[in-house]
């Protein structure tokens, strides 16, 4: 049997409490010793203590690991000089010497779960978001300019090869989906504000080049302005959508709250060699420690860590494995087993835990 190093950082917050939970319920789905989990230091908690958010065993840990499982980070008031949070640089800081350059988000309304847009509340949302993950107005972290304390400035940066490599990993993904479910067309979205910037006219023709090598996939394009509408109005039209990493972060949790919200939101941040899972939620500080977390959106980004494990070593079992919590997932919130609290129920993240693992059974 395989085994599988998981470099785990539980981080800050409920990090601990969702990423134990996840831990739970992948072991669960997956058999003993199939996931070897190997916790690691990290997050804004330990930089108060050692003066480092990524310490390098810890950094160590993960470029050797087969897959990366994260909690959450960031603590109030945990800041660096300039201001900006240290918990973000976690991860940060993985994303780019990683070179994790796909961050995906699956946008999908599970059974059982009340979409805010009306017209939707019996499902029919399920596509995912491909944001760039290493450039864009994200590449000037850390090298911005503040100048006389009068003009500040940050450059948006797109380059051929980054456009070209996310774009070709969207279209791959909608290669191996069943399309949209308005019209089942296998299609990607360019996201983009190629009317006012060339940066962004750059980054729509790079995509079209790459469509190019796909003939059986429709493209087709939204300014970042025009798709906050678009995901509200008719969100069962998007299959893939691909976007610079600025506009991919802001649609990105517009996305989550029409399906439910950041609580069952997962997150894969992907590169060539190398792949981090996590919940898109932020540590919830405010409620750490009193085990009220959903759990669901760090169970799910394991779901997605195992389809990418199983894909990337054709091991079916994990893929099964995936197939098997996702549906136990749907199952519980469906019959409303084990409700969390930000769905509206009353369920700790220890009782949705417990009622995940033995719908497993």
């Amino acid at each position: 049997m395989a085994q599988y190093r998981i470099a785990t950082i539980e981080g800050d917050g409920i990090g601990p409490e969702v990423t134990q939970a996840a831990m739970a319920v992948l072991t669960e789905a997956c058999g003993a010793g199939t996931l070897a989990f190997e916790m690691l230091e990290g997050g804004a908690g330990h930089y108060v203590k050692s003066g480092a958010v990524l310490p390098d065993d810890t950094f160590a840990g993960c470029r050797d690991a087969d897959a990366i499982l994260h909690g959450a980070a960031g603590l109030p008031g945990v800041v660096y000089p300039d201001g900006t949070e240290v918990g973000n640089d976690l991860h940060l800081r993985l994303r780019f010497r990683l070179d994790l350059y796909a961050n995906v988000r699956p946008i999908k309304l599970l059974p059982g779960v009340l979409s805010p847009l009306r017209a939707f509340e019996g499902g029919g949302i399920d596509y995912v978001i491909v944001r760039e993950n290493t450039e864009g107005l994200y590449a000037s972290r850390g090298a911005g300019v503040v100048l006389r304390d009068e003009i500040a400035s940050d450059s948006l940066v797109v380059t051929r090869k980054g456009t070209e490599r996310v774009a070709r990993f969207a279209f791959d993904l909608a290669a191996r989906r069943q399309g949209a479910p308005r019209d089942g067309q296998r299609r990607v979205t360019v996201c983009d504000k190629a009317n006012i910037l060339r940066s962004y006219a750059f980054f729509r023709r790079i995509c079209d080049e790459v469509h190019a090598g796909y003939p059986d996939l429709a493209i087709d394009y939204a300014y970042a302005d025009a798709i906050t509408v678009h995901m509200l109005k008719r969100p069962d039209s998007y299959d893939v959508i691909v976007a610079e990493n600025m506009f991919g972060d802001i649609i990105s949790d517009l996305g989550a709250a029409t399906v439910g919200g950041m609580g069952i939101s997962p997150s894969g941040e992907i590169g060539d060699g190398h792949a981090l899972f996590q919940g898109a939620h932020g540590s919830a500080p405010d409620i750490a420690g009193q085990n009220a977390a959903s759990p669901i959106a760090t169970v799910l980004s394991g779901v997605m860590m195992l389809r990418w494990l199983g894909q990337r070593n054709g091991d079916a079992a994990l893929a099964s494995a995936a197939d098997r919590i996702e549906a136990a997932v749907g199952t519980v919130l469906a019959e409303g087993r084990a409700v969390p609290r930000d769905l509206g129920g009353r369920a700790s993240c220890t009782e949705v835990t417990d009622a995940v693992r033995r719908a497993l059974a």
